[in-house]
């Protein structure tokens, strides 16, 4: 059977610590998901908050052409009270053709928080259920803690199931609330649901024992034919079951096919584009679509994958909308030198002396502090260089830093240059917020005499990584710094002892890589215009 994909990022994912999205966040991703192929779309709970009430009401406005929207809730609070439960009668006010609703199946829970007998859980499932669809709308019923349940006491949990069964549900989806079960556990425990139960199952898993992706596919591997998960893996505590995993072992390990047709290209596309608009760092590491999922930093690995990907690629990046990357690092040999110089369209020398006595030059750089696997543009600086292809544009003849402080704690910050570019020198000062502000604004200062198109460049990050664990404050300092002109990024570095000049290196790479590109670029135009 098809495996259906349910997304809760916009519920489930919004509870993730440092999470928070607004209206026009949750329609933007709602847009995105539906391009990207997802079925259904938690889009929130319409009885906890005016935000998530409004969402639904402006949800009915997009036109979407493969996506549900489902409102999510809970059983009733009592049995007794089912038609005047405000929570109930809000899910249906949401207009949503699904509605999923969890319910207790852990008899710890069904005592302890709600105070009621076996058979007062069972009729209050079935009624919640029966209620909704009543009043025409598809439910899913989500069995909230179902395998700590179904451990503790398995009559207890699947009643509890059928009492879902028998009130109408549509689905029934498996719940590892705590996420605390191991994939055997999942896999034997939902085997043994689906002899029970004639509906549909599914599978909602979170990530607290590293096993979110790993429990889902197990349960889908088990009969499960529903798969709810979140974008990037986000959510609660450690998170759900990521979905950027699931879905492309569904399709491509386990060859299973989706409901909807699943544009499996867009997968990087739609995690940076989530990351995005939660203001969040990309996890680099990611599985599939993380920046160093197919990256490759040996110098062996690399030179058998540029002769056969395979040999170390489980499948090809731009399936997933991903590329292959080669580090260039201590660990480089002359394969990754040959890649990097390919990809930056850098023709080396056909003998190999050259790679050798580069990589031999890279890696005693290395060893003082210097790291290009991060600052890439400071690579190619390097390498255009040793080739003659590339000399500095400028050079810093004098350089001064001034910090002070007042008894009222004011603090000022000057940096004064002397700049040379082709014999001339320009003489200037600036002053900034702190010292490294100081300095580059000095040196745009200076340099903007010379290149004007330099005022487009602006400084995006910089960090500060300090090398020596034991040589406390005379250790040295690595400096990365993230540049910018508004089309392109590029990162450069610096090391030393001193904090300012390591800054001054990686300011001074970034601005000759921005006018080393500039000049390219009109030699190409010219070139262009001259054929």
């Amino acid at each position: 059977m098809k495996i259906e994909i349910f997304d809760t990022t916009l519920r489930d994912g919004t509870q993730g610590e440092g999470v928070n999205l607004s209206i026009q966040d949750k329609l933007l991703i709602t847009q995105k998901l539906d391009e990207f192929g997802v079925d259904i779309i938690e889009g929130g709970w319409p009885g906890s908050n005016p935000k998530d009430e409004e969402y639904f009401q402006r949800v009915k406005d997009l036109n979407l052409k493969n996506t549900k929207i489902c409102a999510f809730g809970s059983t009733a609070r009592f049995p007794d009270q089912i038609e005047t439960d405000v929570n109930l009668n809000k899910l249906i006010q949401a207009g949503t053709p699904y509605v999923s609703i969890f319910g207790k199946t852990w008899r710890f829970h069904s005592e302890k928080s709600l105070g009621l007998t076996d058979d007062q859980n069972s009729e209050l499932i079935l009624k919640s259920v029966k209620y909704l669809k009543d009043n025409g709308v598809k439910v899913i019923f989500d069995a909230e803690h179902f395998f700590d349940g179904y451990k503790d006491d398995s009559q207890f949990a699947k009643r509890m199931l059928l009492a879902a069964e028998a009130g109408g549900a549509d689905l029934i989806t498996l719940c590892d609330t705590n996420g605390g079960s191991l994939p055997h556990e999942i896999s034997e425990i939902t085997s043994e649901v689906i002899k029970i139960i004639k509906l549909p199952i599914g599978i909602h898993a979170h990530n607290d024992g590293e096993l979110g992706v790993a429990n889902s596919l197990a349960a889908v591997e088990a009969g499960a034919v529903h798969v709810q998960g979140t974008i990037n893996g986000l959510g609660e505590r450690c998170g759900n079951a990521n979905l950027c995993s699931v879905i492309p072992n569904l399709i491509l390990k386990l060859k299973k096919e989706t409901v909807s047709n699943i544009n499996l290209k867009n997968l990087s596309s739609v995690s940076n584009f989530v990351y995005e608009l939660m203001n969040l760092v990309p996890n680099s590491r990611a599985a599939f679509i993380g920046k160093s999922a197919f990256a490759h930093k040996g110098g062996i690995h690399v030179s058998s994958v540029l002769k056969d990907s395979r040999m170390y690629e489980h499948i090809e990046p731009k399936i997933v909308g991903n590329q292959q990357r080669v580090v260039v690092s201590d660990l480089a040999g002359q394969s990754n030198i040959r890649y990097k110089a390919k990809e930056l369209g850098i023709e080396l020398p056909d003998k190999t002396e050259f790679s050798k006595n580069f990589v031999k030059f890279l890696k005693e750089l290395e060893y003082e502090g210097f790291q290009f696997d991060g600052a890439e543009a400071s690579f190619e600086l390097l390498l255009r260089k040793d080739l003659n292809e590339f000399k500095p544009y400028f050079d810093v003849n004098y350089a001064k830093v001034n910090v002070m402080f007042d008894e009222s704690g004011n603090e000022y910050s000057e940096a004064v240059l002397k700049i040379e570019v082709d014999g001339k020198v320009e003489h200037t000062a600036s002053d900034g917020h702190g010292p490294v502000n100081a300095l580059d604004k000095a040196m745009r200062k200076a340099l903007n005499a010379f290149y004007p198109e330099l005022s487009k460049l602006h400084l995006i990050d910089y960090k500060v990584r300090v090398l020596g664990d034991n040589d406390g404050t005379s250790a040295r300092v690595r400096v990365l710094v993230e540049s910018s002109d508004g089309v392109t990024t590029w990162s450069t570095v610096g090391v030393s002892e001193n904090i300012i000049k390591a800054s001054l290196q990686a300011l001074s790479d970034s601005y000759n890589y921005k006018l080393f590109k500039s000049v390219v670029k009109k030699e190409t135009e010219l070139a262009d215009l001259l054929k």
